[in-house]
C-alpha cells in the first residue's frame, strides 16, 4: 500500500440500508426557503416548517452525509431513523438525552 492510497471496493455502496425510513409532508410556512443538513434532528428543525414532530422524532434526512435541502412550500421528503446510540444533545434543546425516553415539547423560537 502507498501512504496516501485508496482501494475502494467494487460495487455499489447502498445508504442507510436496512434503517427505518418514514415520508413526511413538510410545508414551509416561511418567507424564505430553509436550509436542513443531512444529520439534524428533523423534529427540531426551524419552527416555520409544519409537519407532524413527533413522527419525526429520532429521524434525519435521508440524504448522504454533509449534504443538505432548501425547502420551498409544500415538499415532501424521506427521513431516516437516527443510528448509534440513538442520544441527542444540541440542536434546539427539545430532546438533550436518549431519544426513547420522554418526549419533549419543541421551544418557540424567537423573534
Amino acid at each position: 500500500m502507498i501512504p496516501g492510497e485508496l482501494l475502494p471496493a467494487r460495487g455499489e455502496i447502498e445508504l442507510n440500508a436496512g434503517r427505518p425510513t418514514i415520508e413526511l409532508k413538510v410545508a414551509n410556512t416561511g418567507d424564505r426557503p430553509i436550509q436542513i443538513g443531512s444529520h439534524y434532528h428533523f423534529a427540531e428543525t426551524n419552527a416555520a416548517l409544519a409537519f407532524d414532530r413527533r413522527a419525526a422524532r429520532g429521524y434525519r434526512l435521508n440524504i448522504p452525509a454533509g449534504t443538505a435541502v432548501r425547502f420551498e412550500p409544500g415538499q415532501e421528503r424521506t427521513l431516516v431513523a437516527l443510528g448509534g446510540a440513538r442520544i441527542v444533545y444540541g440542536f434546539s434543546g427539545a430532546v438533550m438525552g436518549p431519544l426513547d425516553g420522554t418526549v419533549k415539547k419543541p421551544k418557540k423560537a424567537k423573534k
